[in-house]
């Protein structure tokens, strides 16, 4: 098993594929999540990615990476972080990880932040922030043993489902 995983720049293939899969995906945790219906799901996902990507891999402020296996060069997932200034401080805003399905549970993704953590300070960030969807608890004990302390903590309560 690899003791490493680096962060290497996207290529346009790779920023395409990541596309086709981010905008389902994002959908459905917004989906899952209550925040978004269905039927709007996917329009609205792909109208933010565009928002946030208007020059796609060539958009100012915005880091694409494709995560690999350092020992075998394997491609094993993605990360996207943005600049923002956050308290009046420089810092990596995550906008999405992933690490594909035959590559989990092997400690890639633990790698992946050691590795962002690295890059980050040679980009000069002065912190890293990251959103989780409540339902994905995976992720949540993840940061938390990386680190990562809740800042703000949205709830909600579906009242349609709710009902008897």
């Amino acid at each position: 098993m690899s003791t490493a995983t680096t962060l290497v720049a996207m290529t346009q293939p790779e920023f395409l594929a990541f596309v086709e899969a981010v905008v389902p995906a994002y959908a459905a945790d917004k989906v899952a999540s209550g925040q978004w219906r269905e039927a709007e799901a996917l329009a609205l996902s792909r109208k933010d990615l565009d928002e946030l990507l208007p020059q796609g891999l060539a958009t100012p402020g915005q880091h694409l990476y494709t995560l690999r296996d350092a020992e075998s060069g394997d491609a094993v997932g993605r990360l996207w972080i943005a600049e923002q200034v956050r308290a009046g401080s420089k810092v990596a805003y995550v906008y999405d990880v992933e690490i594909a399905a035959a590559h989990r549970r092997k400690g890639h993704a633990m790698r992946a932040f050691e590795a962002l953590e690295a890059e980050a300070r040679a980009l000069g960030f002065e912190g890293i922030a990251l959103h989780v969807f409540g339902h994905n608890r995976g992720a949540q004990a993840l940061y938390e043993k990386l680190g990562y302390r809740p800042t703000n903590i949205h709830m909600f309560k579906d009242l349609a489902a709710a009902m008897p």
